[in-house]
Parts: structure tokens; C-alpha cells; sequence
């Protein structure tokens, strides 16, 4: 998406799940462009490998409800007692399950995210954010859309692989899967190409739904803290993006539950749930508002740590910068 304040300086995009966001230089040079993807791609690798633990916690605490898969007597009661038992249970090793295929994803996602946003923009109409605004966030939220629905086809069965491999809970003999190629060609034998794909709607609406709720409101509150020129601080601008993540997180993680609770029926003989709104259903009735929720803390303090990380990376370079001048002096 182009901020229409620098609309040359840089484009940002979403992960297919609108989780996380990352800027990518733009540039004529279609060199500086692919090494700007790849760096970006590699950035969202080392930090997902590192927040990989807490993920797969993350995902078992939304996933065990998931009817016969672990029984309520050992089902965990929250993220610290996951990741104690997960090592103590399974191996250190497996804090990491289904991490290949979550940092597999990262490289064709921002590809295609690049690539078809602008070309989707291209197709429409083009409107002034300042004078058309509406007309402005809507071709934005359509055009990004797509690209993101695409993106998300791409890459969907590695996300699917990764869900049903942070899910599997055995060991040695006793585990469903042995690795990412086993994961997606057992599912595919059993269930077919269309059981690879279980929950893509659920995702695409989440994802578009995820876009048009951060952009419109990050849209409003830069057009009310600019006005007259005025800059807002660094701690207002992050508490901003944390009430935003917090915000935009709580309106759609139930479509991200109903879609791996989708996931964790591909490839059965006999399916759970016969869709989205059959899941939804089902949820409701087996644990109210809460039983979409589960495991939802663990990721809305992610993007705490990640934009701590950011900011301390951004005084890290300025400082670096600064040093030859200084020395100079």
C-alpha cells in the first residue's frame, strides 16, 4: 500500500495473514527490488524461528478444542504450562515443529504481495487520498486484497502444513507426521488437491478484513495527529500501533480459529464440521465467545516485543550513522 505522504519512498504489505507488516524499498532497479524482498524475507524468517516456540504454544492453546484430538485431562491451561511440557514431553527440538513451513512461505508471499498489488492498483481508477479519500481506501483494500488472496493461494498448503505439525502432539512412532513433505503428501492422498486448501475462505476474509480495519483506522489517526504539521512522538506513535494491533487482532482472530479449525479436518474420512459457519457454530456451542480466543494473548503481546525490537533497531542504525560524524568532529 502507498503512503500518500511519500508515495516513491516505500510500499507496505501484510503477510497473508495481515499479522505483520513490512516495508519494502522501492526502487527502478529491478535488482534493488528483489534484494529488498529477499531482505525482508529473511528479516520474517529469523524472527519467526525465534518466536517459533511461542507460536506453536499460541496454536495449541486455539487448536486442542478440536474434537478428539487431545483429551480434556491433558489439555494445557496456558502458554507457560505449553512451554514447559512441550520440551518435557516431546523434545527440546519440537518447540520448533512446523517452523520449515511457516519461513518457507515467507519469500513467494512477498513476491506475489509486490508484484500484484500494483498491478491490481493499475486496473482501477486512481483517486487522490487527500481529496477522494473512501474511494482512495476502498481501490487500496480491493487491490491489496487480491494480491493478498492470490499470495494466500500460493502458499496456502504450507500454511495448512504448519498448523496440523504445531498440532502434532506425539512422538517417535506415535507422531501423525514426519515432516513437511509427509504432512502435505499424506493429506493429499487421503483428502485430495481440495483438502490442502481447507479453510482458504475463512482466511481470505480475515485477511481483507485485517486490511481494511488497520489501514482506515491508521489513516484516521495520522490525518488527526499531522494536522498543521505537527509529528506525533515516538511512544505516541507506538502506543498507536499497539492499540491498532490490539484492535484489528480481537476483530478477526475468530475467522483465524474458524480456518485451522477447518485445517485440522483435512484429509479425515470424515469431517467435522461441512464449513465456516458450521465451525462457528459448533464453537459457540461448545464454549461461547471464549472458545474463538484461545490463545489469543500469546499473540497480542507479540507485536509488543516485535516493535521494541524495531525501535531499538532504528536507535542501533541512527547511532551508527551518527558515529563518523562525530568522529569527524
Amino acid at each position: 500500500r502507498d503512503t500518500s505522504a511519500h508515495p516513491s519512498t516505500c510500499t507496505v504489505f501484510c503477510d497473508f495473514e495481515g499479522n505483520n507488516m513490512v516495508n519494502i524499498p522501492q526502487s527502478n532497479k529491478a535488482q534493488g527490488f528483489v534484494a529488498g524482498l529477499a531482505s525482508g524475507a529473511l528479516s520474517k524468517g529469523v524472527a519467526a524461528t525465534i518466536n517459533a516456540p511461542f507460536e506453536r504454544a499460541r496454536l495449541l492453546l486455539q487448536l486442542q478444542g478440536f474434537p478428539g484430538h487431545i483429551p480434556h485431562g491433558q489439555q494445557y491451561s496456558g502458554a507457560i504450562e505449553a512451554l514447559y511440557r512441550i520440551p518435557a514431553e516431546q523434545g527440546v527440538a519440537s518447540l520448533w515443529r512446523g517452523n520449515l513451513a511457516n519461513i518457507t512461505r515467507f519469500f513467494p508471499a512477498y513476491c506475489l504481495n509486490a508484484v500484484l498489488a500494483n498491478k491490481y492498483k493499475s486496473l482501477f481508477p486512481k483517486y487522490n487520498a487527500r481529496t477522494d479519500y473512501w474511494k482512495f481506501f476502498l481501490i487500496n483494500t480491493i487491490s491489496g486484497g487480491l494480491a493478498g488472496a492470490m499470495s494466500l493461494l500460493l502458499v496456502f498448503p504450507l500454511d495448512l502444513a504448519r498448523v496440523r505439525m504445531a498440532l502434532d502432539v506425539g512422538t517417535g512412532p506415535s507422531r501423525q507426521f514426519t515432516g513437511l513433505i509427509d504432512c502435505l503428501s499424506t493429506i493429499y492422498q487421503s483428502g485430495g488437491l481440495g483438502a490442502l486448501f481447507s479453510g482458504f475462505g475463512a482466511s481470505v476474509v480475515a485477511l481483507v478484513l485485517y486490511r481494511a480495519l488497520y489501514f482506515g483506522m491508521y489513516d484516521t489517526y495520522r490525518q488527526m495527529t499531522t494536522r498543521g504539521g505537527r509529528r506525533p512522538s515516538y511512544f505516541a506513535a507506538w502506543l498507536m500501533a499497539q492499540g491498532l494491533t490490539f484492535t484489528v487482532t480481537l476483530a478477526t482472530y475468530p475467522l483465524s480459529t474458524i480456518s485451522r479449525h477447518l485445517m485440522m479436518q483435512a484429509g479425515a474420512a470424515t469431517l467435522t464440521y461441512t464449513g465456516a459457519f458450521d465451525c462457528a457454530r459448533s464453537l459457540f456451542a461448545a464454549g461461547g465467545i471464549s472458545a474463538f480466543y484461545g490463545g489469543v494473548h500469546v499473540q497480542l503481546l507479540a507485536p509488543i516485543v516485535a516493535v521494541l525490537l524495531s525501535l531499538l533497531y532504528d536507535v542501533v542504525k541512527s547511532s551508527h550513522k551518527q558515529a563518523p560524524h562525530k568522529a569527524d568532529a
